[in-house]
C-alpha cells in the first residue's frame, strides 16, 4: 500500500493552484504548507484528514509520471476533468470508458504544466 507520493515541480505556486483546483472535486484540499531551509517549500494535499500527495519546489522532473486519483463516481471524474482543464491543464484523454482495462473503467486524463499525466478514475458501474 502506498502511503504518499511527492513531485518536484518547476513552478511551485502555479502547480499549487492547479492541483488545488483540479483535486477539489475529489475532496482534496491543501492541508499543510511549509518552507524549510534544508528542503525548500512543500505543499501537502489530502482528503479525509490524510495527506497523501505532496508538491515540492524544485525543477521540472523527468521522465514525467502518471498519477491516478480514485473517484467515488463518474460525475466526479467529469468534474475533475473540467476543473483541471479550467485550471490550465492540457487534455490527455476526456472522460470515458477505457474497456482496455475493464468494462467499468471510467477515467479522465490531464497533463499538468510539467507534463505529468494526472488521472481520475471510477471503477464502479454506471
Amino acid at each position: 500500500m502506498i502511503d504518499h507520493i511527492g513531485l518536484e515541480v518547476s513552478d511551485y505556486e502555479g502547480a499549487k493552484k492547479f492541483y488545488a483546483a483540479a483535486l477539489a472535486p475529489l475532496g482534496y484540499t491543501l492541508m499543510m504548507e511549509h518552507d524549510t531551509q534544508d528542503h525548500g517549500r512543500h505543499a501537502g494535499f489530502g482528503a479525509d484528514g490524510k495527506m497523501d500527495f505532496w508538491l515540492a519546489d524544485g525543477r521540472k522532473t523527468g521522465p514525467c509520471v502518471h498519477i491516478c486519483f480514485r473517484s467515488p463516481d463518474r460525475a466526479t471524474v467529469d468534474e475533475f476533468y473540467k476543473a483541471a482543464i479550467a485550471a490550465g491543464g492540457t487534455d490527455n484523454g476526456a472522460p470515458g470508458i477505457r474497456e482496455i482495462y475493464h468494462p467499468n473503467y471510467y477515467g479522465a486524463f490531464v497533463l499538468d504544466a510539467d507534463g505529468h499525466n494526472v488521472e481520475a478514475v471510477c471503477h464502479a458501474p454506471a
